[in-house]
């Protein structure tokens, strides 16, 4: 039987990752599984600058923390996993995503965000959208185009009406 002492730290560690899974929108399930350690620590860092986290837990802590939020991954979780805790979601994914075709040995399992389950076609599909500064950019164009018009359109009025007063 296990320790007192041993049975805290489970307690402790099942309590991190339900808080981590709280403050989350984003929670995705890795499979590592053949990155070099350097791989993987080159991934950290990349999404640390996004705010986001990767984390290694056993697979029975995490169910039972997932089983405390009715969460059901347990389908997913066979092998050595990382798991994924991002406050925002596209930043995070579109890392990851990038990461994993660069890096065929990270699989993208499953992933559980704005509070629903997300197979990897809808993580795929978050992976496409543009960056907050492109959707900008493209909103700008879309404005600028409307003035553009306006102007050519108030020029060539201004012209008639010169044209008109000369005659």
């Amino acid at each position: 039987m296990a320790s007192n002492k041993i049975l805290k730290q489970k307690e402790a560690t099942v309590n991190e990752i339900t808080e981590k899974l709280n403050n989350s929108k984003t929670f995705l399930l890795l499979n590592y599984q053949g990155l070099t350690v350097g791989e993987f620590a080159e991934l950290r860092r990349s999404l640390r600058e996004v705010n986001s986290d990767v984390k290694i837990y056993k697979n029975t802590l995490m169910n039972i923390a997932l089983k405390n939020k009715n969460i059901a991954l347990s389908d997913y979780m066979e092998g050595p996993n990382a798991y994924l805790f991002a406050d925002s979601i596209i930043e995070p994914i579109k890392i990851v995503c990038k990461f994993a075709k660069e890096h065929p040995a990270l699989e993208v399992r499953v992933g559980y965000i704005d509070n629903e389950l997300a197979d990897t076609k809808i993580i795929s599909d978050y992976a496409t959208i543009p960056s907050m500064e492109g959707l900008l950019t493209m909103f700008a164009g879309g404005l600028i185009e409307h003035v553009r018009n306006l102007s050519i359109g108030l020029n060539l009025y201004a012209e008639k009406l010169e044209e008109g007063g000369n005659n």
